[in-house]
């Protein structure tokens, strides 16, 4: 198993939820804001079962890479908006209608701790 830190761990998380069609995909540097993380990851889901499949994903991945399983985990399997926390990350996965009603990218981000994840695509 490898060492990680916590920007470490929330980019491998994004992957994870990339892996699962996860849409719109930020991370948000929050550590000098709030002393609950470091990082907020916070994802789209086009329904409750994407919702359940991406924080099974996520925990799956995180357990077997970083043998790191969440202190707690919220809503995975009720399909509106789940929490996986880390401690140094906090995983909100939302359908589309609570990630516009909770905006936690208006109350969180100032501009310059917001990091929208973009997939790596293979070189030619």
């Amino acid at each position: 198993m490898e060492t990680m830190n916590s920007k470490k761990l929330a980019d491998r998380i994004c992957k994870a939820l990339s892996e699962k069609r996860g849409r719109d995909i930020v991370t948000l540097y929050v550590r000098e804001k709030t002393s609950l993380c470091d990082y907020f990851v916070i994802a789209s889901a086009s329904n409750a079962p994407q919702i359940k499949a991406m924080g099974e994903r996520v925990e799956e991945v995180i357990s077997k890479e970083y043998g790191i399983d969440p202190t707690r985990t919220e809503g995975v399997r009720d399909g509106r908006w789940a929490v996986i926390d880390y401690g140094d990350v906090i995983v909100h996965i939302f359908n589309d209608d609570t990630r516009l009603f909770y905006h936690l990218e208006r109350l969180w981000a100032d501009g310059q701790n917001l990091e929208k994840y973009e997939e790596e695509t293979p070189e030619k």
